[in-house]
């Protein structure tokens, strides 16, 4: 089954850190930031959902490569970013692998204090 933006939003605000969600391009874009910085953007009126997720370089040539669905971000850095379409091509466990590396690679480029904030809270949690 595929993810629902109800279900990808979920996921999005469990993540560790001051995970927020904002509307910073207008009410039809959904961001999810954490501490300030995005990792994930979707069109609320885009039928399928698709979602923007930041990528390593490579991986993100990679991704290209396996998935129909996942196409250089749209509007974005088309080397860091890719645009996802949820469809029935991709599976699920990918759909979140994505976000997942989309959140960890925002969390390397955060400062050091900040990342070491989120180790502390992932140990008491």
């Amino acid at each position: 089954m595929r993810p629902t933006l109800d279900s990808i939003r979920d996921y999005c605000l469990k993540k560790d850190g001051k995970v927020s969600e904002e509307f910073p391009f207008g009410e039809d874009v959904l961001v999810f930031k954490v501490h300030g910085k995005i990792f994930l953007l979707t069109r609320l009126d885009a039928h399928p959902t698709t979602l923007n997720l930041k990528c390593d370089p490579e991986h993100a040539l990679e991704l290209r490569e396996q998935y129909e669905a996942v196409r250089p971000g749209y509007h974005m850095n088309k080397r860091h970013w890719n645009t996802v379409t949820i469809d029935d091509s991709l599976p699920s466990r990918e759909v979140f692998r994505m976000i997942d590396h989309s959140y960890n690679m925002v969390v390397k480029g955060l400062k050091k204090s900040l990342r070491a904030s989120l180790l502390i809270d992932q140990e008491q949690g």
